[in-house]
């Protein structure tokens, strides 16, 4: 972050939207951790190439709550500050709505959403898919890179193309990791059927 990056933000109050945040404490993730912690590294993911827009910042560090906590009150984004309508504007353009489905949403994001949200959606990919190599469970992970080369790409190739070539670093790294996964376990299994001969 440049002096002048620095000296833009430095009047920004975040530590409201990080109080709103911490309601996701409780929520676990399957790669471990919780969801209060990948709202701030998806924030800094976003800090980390550039993008410091104060209103895309402070939904970056709540870019989940109305998905995660249903009963969530939205109204107390309306209290935290003059950008609080628009935080909470972008917030509701990157939430999958209950009747959507993932391909749906990404598609709308790709189509329809606006620059600040199609960057949030690509931060917070990069943030899940580091993830993803901490989680065991091999389809998942198989299933959510090929999702991330359909329909995150294309977001990604439109906003920021650094960001495009570690998602595509990313993808790669985990298809490895659950072909090697599979060759263990393929090893594995014939090393037992042989023990029995």
């Amino acid at each position: 972050m440049t002096t002048e990056e620095m000296l833009r933000l430095k009047g920004t109050r975040f530590a409201p939207y990080i109080q709103l945040a911490t309601v996701l404490i409780g929520k676990t993730r399957s790669g471990g951790g919780n969801m209060f912690r990948h709202q701030l590294d998806t924030m800094a993911i976003l800090i980390d190439y550039g993008h410091i827009d104060s209103v895309l910042i402070k939904a970056a560090i709540v870019h989940d709550v109305l998905e995660d906590i249903p009963d969530f009150n939205h109204n107390l984004f309306f209290s935290i500050d003059y950008e609080g309508h628009e935080v909470y504007e972008l917030v509701r353009e990157v939430t999958k709505t209950p009747d959507e489905t993932k391909p749906a949403f990404l598609t709308r994001i790709l189509k329809s959403g606006s620059p600040n949200a199609k960057i949030l959606k690509v931060a917070d990919r990069i943030s899940n898919m580091i993830s993803l190599g901490f989680v065991n469970d091999m389809e998942f992970v198989g299933r959510y890179t090929t999702e991330t080369e359909q329909y995150v790409f294309p977001i990604a190739e439109l906003v920021d193309k650094s960001m495009l070539k570690e998602l595509q670093s990313l993808v790669e790294s985990r298809r490895k990791h659950v072909t090697d996964f599979s060759k263990i376990k393929s090893e594995e299994i014939h090393t037992d059927s042989t023990d029995f001969l």
